[in-house]
Order: structure tokens, then C-alpha cells, then sequence
């Protein structure tokens, strides 16, 4: 009778607690004995059905693996699992299942199922948003969308394709209204086994739902039987990809920065699983949209480097031409969103035959280095010109030093300035002041390269001191002699030994010279990787050539 009594008393205790309350049997039959509190009906097995099956694809394996091993050992299990709900075969809900073997010796286990929906979604909010923490810190906005795709595959998408909305037309008007453009970025975000996004021409174009929601700026979640998207919804390619990945949804996810949207996010839940519910579109959305205060900063970024970047261009003048010499420069900026450095060249007829050469280097990675460098440039080059070509460069270094150190205030200053004088024939005398630049090459005709002079400059840099005498250097220069230019980001990379990459430029160049290869060829074949461009790299360089 008391046994009774107190069998009642725990079952209105297991009542009045939010969970369902079940028990395994030793052939594997589940009971519910009583409980409450999970807001939909779970899906029960009919027959021999496995509740395994209830679990939903992307969990179940793990599932899979933690019980058995529970069962082998027996522990107890408290694990969070979504569970497939009862008449939906698409629509789950995490649960959170507690189970203890029972004691007694029979293979039998008796558990819990409590609704744990809103804790996982708040948990796992919080986990997006941690993997997404290195966003701010993103070098341009490819790697900013990069992580944010990394981040909600695979536990809230298969796949995820983030395209950058353009904001203006090649003409530089606004896009119409009812066309607005996107461009993907360079990689996206794949579960395994899925296929690769197809290459997208230059002519691609949105499809109709996509171009809605980018002008919306709401997001839209549609979902459709395995590999079987609806027809005229999407781009041709697109519509071909969701098929062959057997696509059950689409997320498409406007990112909004300050009213205009920025980039759009499309996901898609793959490989026949089930579909993605509004409550993960609200997920995803918030996610996606947290980028937007990096994204505001990232932009700034962008707009603040284009603009020095232009105005950097602005003062890098086309080399002279000058008969009997042939002339080739480039600059590359910087792999970064947020530096642009002082790296500057200049070539400047002086008459038919001399030239003024010069190459250096501002202290700094923003616009004031960029504005400085500007006015460093056009002072050596008035000061060049205004010399003549009898000039030493090393006097024509001292009083640039002592003009910059007067009225401008950069930090430093590396430069090296060059004049270079037409002899009889096809042969070239140079004088050339260092200013604590990076060593010039020196690549003779048939001869192995060398460089000018040691590691250390001859001289220090710029506004540093102006009491120490500087000196001129002398090289001639016959027909199919190179002189190769070239700032610090040519040869300095972090973690790398500066001898050692000296030498690989002089091995790489002197390669290159003996196969012929032309100047303009040359010197972009030095350029270091994409992904080693740590620093802006400027080059000139000066072949001697019989003059037609």
C-alpha cells in the first residue's frame, strides 16, 4: 500500500516537470511512462522502426556513437539532439535527452526528454558569434565574408555563397533600381561531398527572388523536395548546382550597413537534408547581420586606402623616354584593406641624353605616408631638374634632406637617386646616391648579377641626420646591362632572412636576364605571391639598349 502511495506521489512529480519521462526495455521497446512539456508531438516508430530514425541526419551519427558507447560501459547520457516531430517529415526540434541504465542487471534504461530549443539556439548563437570574432580583424572584405561562411557550415548550412553587392554601375552611376548587380567573392563555405560552385561568367546575373531580396533588404527562406528547386526562381547555374546537390532550401540573407545592403548570403541545406525553419533563417540572419558594424569599418577601410591609392597613382608619372635606354616601373600596393604605404618611383628627362632616376620609401601605412610621399617626390624631382644632369646625387640628397627636414615631418625617408649620362655609343654612365635604401642590381650583359654595394646602405636615410657627408657610387652601363630599383616590400618578409632573399632576387633576375626575358616581364616576375605581399612594392629598372 505505502508502495503505492509513493509511486503516485513521484508520478505527479514527474507530472508537474516540464520533460517526458520513458523507458527502454531490453529488446530495445520504448515507453513513455508520463511528463510534459515539449510544445509539439514527437514522431514514434511503427513496427520495427528504430528511434534512431526519429534523430535527425546531421545528428545522428554522433548520436549513434554516444550511445553505444553508453550502453557498452553503462553510463549515463545527457546529450542535445534534434528530434523528428510527429506528421512533419521535415520539422525537428532539439531535445535534450538524460538516460541512466537501470540497476538490477537487466539491459533495461530509463530517461528524459526535455524541450531545449530555445537554450541550443541561444548557445549556439553565442558559438557563431565567437568563430566570428576575427572578423574585425579581416584584411578585406573577402575575408571578412570568408569567416562569417566558415562559421555556419555545417551546423546550420550545407553550403554558403556570399556575393558583394556593387553599389555602382562601371560608369560610376547607380544601378537601377530594378537591376541591382552582385559580384561573388572569391571562395565560399562547402560541407563535405558536396560539389563545386560553378565558375560564374561576367555576364552572370541574379535570378528574380534574389534581386527582391536584395532590394527588400528582407530575408527569404525557400524550401522544396530534395534536388528539386522550383523553376524560375533562380539563375540558370544556380538552379543546375542546388540540383546535383540534391538542395531541400535556400536562405537568402541581405546584409545591411547603414540603409544599404552591402552583400548578400545565400545557404542551402544539402545532400537530402531536411529543410531550414524560419527559427534558423532567424539565426542565420542575426549572424550574418552582426558583420555589419565590421563591415562599416572594413568599408571605411577600403574607401580611405582607394583614396590614397589614387593619390599615391597620381604622383607615380610614366617614365620619360629617353633614346638608348629603356625605362619599366610598377607599383603594387599593399595585400591589406587598411595600408597603403610612401613607396614611390620617378624617371625625369633632363635633357637628350641624361635621365634622373629615383625610388624610395615614406615610414608609414596610411594617407598622411601617401601625402608626404607625394611632396618628398615632387621636391626631388624639382630639385633633379633644376640641377641638371653635371649634379652629384648625393648633393642633390643632402639639400632634399634638409628641405624635407624643414618643412615636412615624415619619420624616415629611404631613397636612392640616379643620374644617368649618355657616353659615345650605346653606353650609359650612372652616378647614384643611397640614402639607407635597399641595395640596387646590377646585371651585366652575360655576366652574373651584383649588387652595388653591401647589405648596409652607404648612407643614412633621410631626416635622420643632416651633418653626415653623403656619397655618389659609380657604375657604367653597356649595351643589355639592367638596373633594377626596388623597395624594402621586394625583399623583406616577416619570419624570412633579408640575406637570404637578396640573394634569391639577384639568382631569381640573373635567371630571368638569361633567358631573354623582356624588362616589363621581368621585373612582375620577381613579385613575391599574393599572399606574401606584406608591404607595397615599387620597382624601375634600366636596360641599356642600341638606340634605332
Amino acid at each position: 500500500m505505502e508502495d503505492r502511495h509513493l509511486l503516485k506521489r513521484y508520478e505527479a512529480l514527474l507530472g508537474a516537470v516540464p520533460q517526458l519521462v520513458w523507458v527502454m526495455s531490453a529488446d530495445g521497446v520504448v515507453t513513455r511512462l508520463t511528463g510534459r512539456g515539449i510544445p509539439e508531438r514527437l514522431w514514434a516508430p511503427d513496427g520495427g522502426a528504430s528511434w534512431m530514425n526519429a534523430v535527425h541526419p546531421k545528428d545522428r551519427e554522433r548520436f549513434r556513437r554516444v550511445w553505444r558507447r553508453a550502453t557498452r560501459r553503462r553510463l549515463p547520457v545527457d546529450e542535445i539532439v534534434r528530434v523528428r516531430l510527429e506528421n512533419s517529415p521535415d520539422r525537428y526540434r532539439h531535445v535534450r535527452i538524460v538516460a541512466a541504465p537501470v540497476p538490477g542487471g537487466e539491459e533495461e534504461w530509463v530517461g528524459t526528454a526535455a524541450d531545449a530549443e530555445d537554450d541550443w539556439r541561444t548557445r549556439m548563437r553565442e558559438k557563431l558569434l565567437a568563430r566570428m570574432a576575427s572578423v574585425p580583424a579581416a584584411r578585406d572584405l573577402s575575408e571578412a565574408f570568408m569567416t562569417a561562411a566558415a562559421a555556419v557550415v555545417p551546423e546550420l548550412a550545407d553550403a554558403v555563397a556570399i556575393f558583394h553587392v556593387q553599389s555602382d554601375t562601371p560608369d560610376g552611376s547607380p544601378p537601377a533600381r530594378d537591376a541591382p548587380s552582385a559580384v561573388p567573392v572569391g571562395r565560399v563555405a562547402l560541407a563535405p561531398g558536396l560539389p563545386s560552385l560553378p565558375e560564374l561568367s561576367g555576364d552572370f546575373t541574379m535570378g528574380p527572388t534574389t534581386q527582391r531580396a536584395m532590394r527588400s533588404q528582407r530575408s527569404q527562406l525557400l524550401t522544396f523536395s530534395a534536388g528539386r528547386p522550383p523553376e524560375g526562381i533562380f539563375s540558370h547555374v544556380s538552379d543546375q548546382w542546388l540540383r546535383r546537390a540534391g538542395a531541400t532550401s535556400v536562405a537568402l540573407l541581405p546584409v545591411v550597413v547603414d540603409g544599404r545592403t552591402v552583400a548578400l548570403a545565400s545557404t542551402a541545406t544539402c545532400r537530402g537534408n531536411p529543410p531550414a525553419d524560419e527559427a534558423d533563417l532567424a539565426l542565420l540572419q542575426d549572424v550574418f547581420q552582426q558583420m555589419s558594424g565590421p563591415l562599416r569599418r572594413t568599408l571605411e577601410m577600403q574607401g580611405i586606402r582607394e583614396t590614397a591609392l589614387t593619390l599615391q597613382q597620381s604622383f607615380l608619372a610614366a617614365p620619360s623616354y629617353v633614346g638608348g635606354v629603356t625605362i619599366t616601373a610598377l607599383y603594387h600596393p599593399a595585400d591589406s584593406a587598411a595600408e597603403v604605404g610612401g613607396d614611390w618611383y620617378d624617371a625625369v628627362r633632363l635633357s637628350d641624353d641624361s635621365l634622373a632616376v629615383s625610388i624610395g620609401d615614406i615610414a608609414g601605412h596610411d594617407l598622411d605616408a601617401a601625402m608626404a610621399m607625394g611632396r618628398v617626390n615632387s621636391t626631388l624631382r624639382g630639385l633633379a631638374f633644376d640641377s641638371g644632369p653635371a649634379a652629384s646625387p648625393a648633393a642633390t640628397l643632402h639639400r632634399l634632406d634638409r628641405i624635407v627636414q624643414a618643412l615636412d615631418s615624415p619619420s624616415m625617408v629611404t631613397v636612392v637617386h640616379a643620374i644617368l649620362r649618355r657616353r659615345e655609343g650605346d653606353a650609359w654612365d650612372v652616378t647614384l646616391s643611397n640614402a639607407g635604401h635597399p641595395p640596387p642590381l646590377f646585371v651585366p650583359a652575360g655576366a652574373p648579377p651584383r649588387y652595388l654595394h653591401d647589405l648596409a646602405a652607404p648612407d643614412p636615410p633621410l631626416c635622420v641626420t643632416d651633418a653626415f657627408p653623403r656619397t655618389d657610387l659609380f657604375v657604367a652601363m653597356r649595351e643589355g646591362d639592367t638596373l633594377l630599383l626596388y623597395t624594402d616590400g621586394l625583399v623583406e618578409r616577416p619570419g624570412t632572412d633579408i640575406g637570404h632573399n637578396l640573394r634569391r632576387l639577384r639568382e631569381r633576375t640573373g635567371a630571368l636576364a638569361r633567358r631573354g626575358v623582356p624588362l616589363p616581364s621581368l621585373i612582375r616576375e620577381l613579385l613575391p605571391s599574393v599572399h606574401d605581399r606584406r608591404d607595397d612594392i615599387a620597382v624601375i629598372a634600366l636596360r641599356a639598349e642600341r638606340e634605332r
